[in-house]
């Protein structure tokens, strides 16, 4: 690892490769390294369902722009490839539906396309190892199980990390729902573990009884929540229910075989099975679940840090980072750079 570096990267996900990436292909001639505590992805961004939509989950926040655009952008600067396909996205309620909604699904009452939002999906896991290769390629330094255990703040900087210390002018803390005691947001924003599951994969009729031909993602706009989308290999993704935890480090411990959460994926599993004729002998083929992060008023934190005007803490997204992280992420590298302001947020 390098002694000194201009730009120090914490979190190797979206938010950070992202950063790390655009960073040298804004100004080539300065040094970035990034840090990750495990491996690439293993975080919220290698965990999520895919699903792409076009604002916070506060809505258009003051100054944010067009979110779908700037992530598009993003991906065709650095040349990434992640099946990105934009339709729109249902949202499903159990009053006022549209009246040629095409799902027709029976939970908790009549569920049914209520409006439709601009949106769409993405492969994670080409998103995360594409964005992995552009900052590689354009010569960030990514140092994978290299947990950060402590900054200090000073000028510059001095992050512990492995026995050694690294000095570097300006940090990005992008561990997003792990390390909130590192990035300031222990106080403020709470860490949750929500789950999903995969469905084998459907026949076309499957699809199409389901109303699903469209291939658009969906989410519940009332409660009890549901999210979902089409797979490439035609199973459903289906996405529901928060486990609470007492402090973000259970994430580490957690079962998902055992315990509350295999409460919730019964549950979730029995929903589904009930949802349609054409769902109630289909079998599930991936159980999984991930962080996710909750701040006040479900706002994404973007802002310095209380300790340094040389740190930045961008996290917090709320179920939105697909895009919203990636389009973040280049904002950050140019406020780096002293480009760019940060939002007022």
């Amino acid at each position: 690892m390098p002694q000194e570096v201009d730009f120090a990267i914490v979190g190797g996900g979206f938010t950070g490769l992202t950063a790390a990436a655009c960073l040298r292909r804004l100004d080539p001639q300065k040094s970035v390294a990034l840090f990750e505590a495990e491996s690439i992805g293993a975080g919220a961004s290698g965990r999520t369902g895919g699903m792409t939509l076009a604002e916070s989950a506060a809505g258009d926040l003051p100054g944010l722009g067009d979110v779908l655009s700037g992530f598009s952008k993003v991906l065709t600067d650095l040349g990434v490839d992640c099946d990105l396909s934009l339709p729109g996205v249902w949202e499903l309620g159990r009053d006022n539906a549209r009246a040629d909604s095409p799902i027709d699904w029976t939970d908790s009452g009549r569920l049914r396309v209520v409006d439709e939002v601009p949106g769409g999906s993405a492969d994670p896991g080409k998103l995360v190892s594409g964005l992995a290769r552009a900052a590689d390629r354009l010569g960030a330094s990514i140092f994978e199980n290299s947990r950060v255990e402590n900054i200090t703040f000073d000028d510059p900087l001095r992050l512990d990390i492995r026995g050694q210390q690294i000095r570097a002018r300006q940090v990005l803390l992008a561990t997003n729902a792990m390390s909130l005691e590192l990035n300031s947001l222990a106080n403020r924003a709470e860490a949750k573990f929500t789950l999903a599951v995969a469905t084998a994969p459907l026949t076309d009729t499957q699809i199409e009884k389901l109303g699903l031909a469209s291939r658009r993602s969906f989410y519940t706009v009332d409660l009890p929540y549901l999210w979902g989308r089409l797979l490439s290999s035609n199973g459903v993704i289906f996405g529901s229910g928060l486990v609470h935890l007492r402090h973000w480090s259970d994430l580490d411990a957690l079962d998902i075989a055992t315990g509350l959460p295999a409460e919730l994926f019964a549950s979730i599993e029995g929903r589904i099975h009930k949802l349609h004729p054409a769902l109630r002998s289909v079998e599930f083929a991936n159980r999984w679940g991930g962080p996710i992060l909750f701040a006040n008023d479900w706002r994404p934190i973007f802002a310095r840090h209380p300790k340094s005007a040389h740190a930045i803490v961008l996290g917090a997204y709320s179920g939105h980072g697909v895009a919203l992280s990636v389009y973040l992420g280049s904002w950050a590298a140019e406020v780096m750079l002293g480009r760019r302001d940060l939002p007022d947020w």
